[in-house]
């Protein structure tokens, strides 16, 4: 075993799936995250606080780490903060790295905000859809940004090689994700059905009208490794989709229809579920009660601001997945079943109710 992957921000959506595809496909994997939440058997956990470089140091001394991939993010209130608190995340993982390991490639997760702008200037001025590889950055401040600017430094002064991965909203299971629409709509579905109420979309006109698209976290997972092992897509950023398209006056019936409830007509405006949810841990407590679910709250499990951030956006938003196509990147995931899949998977796991 000569390829020792360390992920860091493993139990997050996207670092879950990045473990699972490297395990599948034979590394050693050793994973990183601040505190003890679920074991992924396989993965050599260590626990670390990208906050300061002493202790990934101390966690990842020894360990033989050939190959970043970082995919941790933290939420602060301005988009400086986040640039500062962000951009130093990655500068400590990556000093740390360059005293404790031979790092031959880092992939770093960031995503279509590049394209969209930060959350404080969301869609002020967004680039023209499909969202394509080339397309110059935006006269906006974004942690993205920052980021990239501290791999593509780092690479050069430590001699390592970089790829940069842009998925848009990721869907894949993964639990506390501040991130992970597929699970917010499963928790709210779950409560529309307990309570008998129509399954109401949260978002914008040009969202439920627009042409978007998804990341399968499955398809993500397995799209970085790609990056870091093919020759042709070292020091390459890549859009991370599934592929395909569709419209969310498509796609919202079906997910009402998994959970046996009716899609409310849209009427017109959006309708945040931030402010209609916010007893929802107690409806959550008895479900959870009444079918023996595993011990979560409501908002352990739900982000509702993010959801209602993606789907109110006020513009369409997609990317187009040619640069990978050309490169040899063939993979595709069916949308629909990115969100069916999900939910079987939620209920094998006692998270959500059964359908009965």
């Amino acid at each position: 075993m000569d390829r020792t992957a360390l992920v860091v921000g493993v139990t997050g959506i996207a670092g879950h799936n990045i473990a699972q595809t490297l395990l599948a496909d034979g590394w050693r994997v050793v994973g990183l995250s601040r505190a003890p939440r679920y074991e992924i058997p396989g993965v050599e956990h260590v626990y670390a606080d990208v906050h300061d470089q002493a202790s990934v140091e101390a966690a990842t001394i020894g360990r033989g780490i050939t190959h970043l991939f970082f995919s941790t993010w933290s939420r602060q209130a301005t988009e400086a903060e986040n640039c500062t608190v962000n951009g130093a995340m990655l500068t400590n993982t990556l000093n740390a790295l360059a005293r404790t390991a031979a790092l031959r490639h880092a992939v770093l997760i960031t995503g279509l905000k590049h394209y969209l702008g930060p959350f404080e200037a969301y869609a002020e001025a967004p680039a023209d859809t499909p969202f394509r590889e080339i397309q110059p950055r935006l006269p906006f401040q974004n942690f993205y940004y920052e980021q990239e600017d501290i791999l593509f430094t780092a690479a050069a002064e430590q001699g390592f090689t970089w790829s940069v991965h842009r998925p848009h909203t990721m869907i894949g299971y993964a639990l506390g994700n501040a991130m992970n629409m597929g699970v917010t709509l499963a928790v709210y579905g779950s409560i529309c059905r307990a309570r008998g109420e129509q399954f109401i979309f949260p978002g914008s006109p040009q969202q439920w009208n627009g042409i978007t698209d998804i990341t399968d976290a499955r398809l993500l997972g397995r799209h970085a490794v790609w990056s870091a092992t093919e020759p042709a897509a070292r020091n390459q950023a890549f859009n991370t989709t599934n592929g395909d398209v569709f419209r969310w006056r498509q796609m919202w019936p079906r997910l009402a229809e998994a959970f046996g409830i009716e899609a409310a007509p849209y009427s017109g405006q959006p309708d945040p579920l931030e402010g209609r949810l916010a007893h929802a841990d107690e409806t959550w407590a008895a479900l959870s009660d009444k079918y023996a679910l595993a011990p979560y709250r409501a908002t352990d499990l739900a982000s509702w601001w993010h959801t209602d951030a993606d789907l109110g956006r006020p513009v369409e938003a997609f990317a187009d997945m040619s640069k990978s196509r050309a490169l040899g990147f063939l993979d595709f995931q069916d949308s629909t079943r990115s969100f069916l899949d999900l939910f079987d998977t939620l209920r094998a796991q006692h998270v959500i109710p059964e359908v009965s």
